[in-house]
């Protein structure tokens, strides 16, 4: 069997705000037009997951609104506190619980660069890839029947995309 998940930074946030506590910073102008393109990306590519795992921030759960207004369907997500700037290990003990075919991780930096680069056997040669810029987005495979046989170094990358690329 085929799993499939789809790892996204957060869009660009706001930091217009200095009083407001970094868990309730809000995307920006700019990351509020790069979800929706992500979104749109992943709608015409056809890469819509079954089941969203996403951190409990403003910035993810916005990020995640948008994206998923460009989709044919869209699951509920499940929010996590655990993904608020989770470490890599907390990311992958959160996917190997998932149970969807198809599952959208949507979390911060620098947990979703390492663990782009520690699930990819093959990481592209974009550099961005390594530094996983707001919204960057990796589609990866694993040839597993279950999340929790899932683990470092075992994901195929299938494609990965930032939003300037879509611009």
């Amino acid at each position: 069997m085929t799993l499939r998940l789809i790892l996204t930074r957060h869009a660009k946030s706001s930091w217009d705000d200095p009083l407001q506590s970094d868990h309730d910073r809000v995307l920006n102008d700019r990351g509020r037009q790069s979800a929706a393109a992500i979104g749109g990306w992943l709608a015409r590519f056809g890469y819509v997951a079954d089941q969203v795992l996403c951190s409990t921030a403003q910035r993810t759960r916005e990020t995640w609104d948008l994206v998923s207004k460009e989709l044919p369907t869209a699951p509920h997500a499940e929010y996590l506190g655990t993904l608020y700037l989770a470490e890599p290990d907390q990311m992958l003990s959160a996917l190997q619980g998932a149970t969807g075919q198809t599952v959208m991780m949507i979390a911060h930096n620098p947990g979703a660069a390492f663990v782009a680069e520690g699930l990819a056997q093959n990481p592209p040669e974009d550099g961005r890839f390594h530094r996983y810029p707001t919204g960057a987005t990796t589609v990866l495979d694993f040839d597993a029947d279950s999340w929790s046989d899932v683990t470092w170094n075992s994901g195929r990358v299938v494609d990965f995309i930032v939003p300037r690329d879509l611009a």
